[in-house]
């Protein structure tokens, strides 16, 4: 099938990149200052916050993932502008100066610069964010290609429709982003189990066939030392409920995601990938909150979200479908599934056509439709920990 030339209207930023949305972010990369971010951005329209309850205390990997993760949502296409409020000055200019270094804009405060007085923080922030947020709006959207889109996929809550429909369908339209020149990624390390040989065999070169599997291998060996057993454990009652019955079984289908294409590199978590078309892997936790925020930190500017029974959880930046090919899932949750393949399920619609018909979907949702985890506020991003605090 040869690629249609398929296009959707987002805002240009400054390296570049386009975004599907014009948010202004709140960022609080300190437990102390989560309240007041979070009070700033219920005051501000246009603008979302995202926290975290730590940022002292944390060492080595774990300060750093920390670190790249904000860093990564901060300076993501999708936000127009961040307003960085944290517990100290150094904090918030390590922010600031990696922000405006990457060509982004920001501004930021301290609790020491308010003589610890969170109202004034407040105060100085929602009026920051005011500003911001004008300067944004007078942004316009101009005309841009698949070759401008990075896409994530994720699944949660699958059942065997996920496996047999639904993601076999994410997988395709993968196939047709790529094709166009743009990116994807999936990630769920943990659900590549028993069939990271497949992946490797689809690597671009030894290197990443290699990481590939040693990533797999490193967790199943981190989860075994503990006492556990993913092979045991996963799947879940929920998966089992719908049909799924092993680790492998679940597997094939999770990596259905990514389609048949070559995997062109296995990205660490928040990773942004280089230039150029392509699928990649990145290597994170299977919970799906921490899963979603590495590939959106990584530059993903929509998410598709796979579900069997159901899972309303989004990203809070960037806009998130939610798909199901299971007909009662359909016919159950109208209202939280944004695309609809129970007809595929049942072999009314051929699947090529309900590929096409989702890429459609993504670049409408691209180009400023709202999915319904918008509509009702459902998102959030977790950043993932490595470590205990010191």
């Amino acid at each position: 099938m040869t690629t249609p030339t398929l296009q959707f209207d987002g805002y240009r930023r400054e390296d570049g990149r386009f975004g599907v949305r014009n948010h202004v972010l709140v960022l609080s990369p300190t437990g102390l200052t989560s309240a007041a971010a979070a009070r700033v951005a219920s005051l501000v329209r246009g603008t979302l916050a995202v926290t975290t309850g730590y940022g002292r205390g944390q060492v080595a990997d774990d300060a750093q993932l920390q670190f790249d993760t904000l860093l990564g949502l901060a300076t993501h296409p999708n936000i127009a502008a961040t307003l960085v409020l944290s517990a100290g000055p150094d904090i918030t200019k390590r922010y600031i100066d990696a922000i405006r270094a990457a060509g982004r804009i920001a501004v930021g405060y301290a609790l020491p610069d308010v003589r610890e007085d969170a109202l004034t923080l407040v105060d100085r922030g929602v009026r920051a964010a005011t500003q911001l947020v004008r300067d944004a709006s007078r942004l316009r959207r101009e005309r841009a290609s698949l070759a401008d889109l990075c896409i994530a996929v994720e699944c949660g809550h699958s059942d065997a429709s996920s496996g047999l429909v639904c993601n076999p369908l994410a997988g395709r339209v993968t196939e047709l982003v790529v094709a166009g020149g743009g990116q994807a990624m999936f990630s769920e390390t943990v659900e590549w189990t028993g069939t990271e040989h497949l992946l490797a065999r689809r690597a671009a070169t030894a290197d990443v066939a290699d990481r590939i599997v040693r990533a797999v291998n490193a967790r199943e060996r981190r989860v075994r030392d503990t006492g556990g057993d993913i092979r045991a454990e996963n799947p879940g009652p929920q998966n089992k409920a719908g049909g799924l019955t092993t680790i492998e079984e679940k597997a094939l289908g999770a990596i259905a995601k990514g389609g048949n294409q070559p995997i062109r590199d296995l990205l660490s978590a928040a990773q942004r990938p280089p230039a150029g078309a392509g699928l990649f892997l990145m290597d994170t936790p299977f919970f799906s909150p921490e899963s979603i925020t590495a590939m959106v930190a990584g530059g993903a500017q929509i998410v598709l979200f796979t579900t069997g029974a159901g899972n309303s959880y989004c990203s809070l930046v960037a806009p998130t479908l939610k798909m199901s090919g299971n007909p009662d899932t359909c016919a159950r949750l109208t209202e939280q599934i944004d695309v609809m393949l129970a007809d595929v399920t049942r072999g009314e619609v051929d699947a090529e056509a309900a590929a096409s018909r989702t890429l459609a979907q993504v670049l409408d949702v691209a180009s400023g439709s709202l999915t319904l985890g918008e509509i009702v506020g459902e998102g959030g991003e977790v950043v993932s920990r490595l470590g205990a605090s010191v």
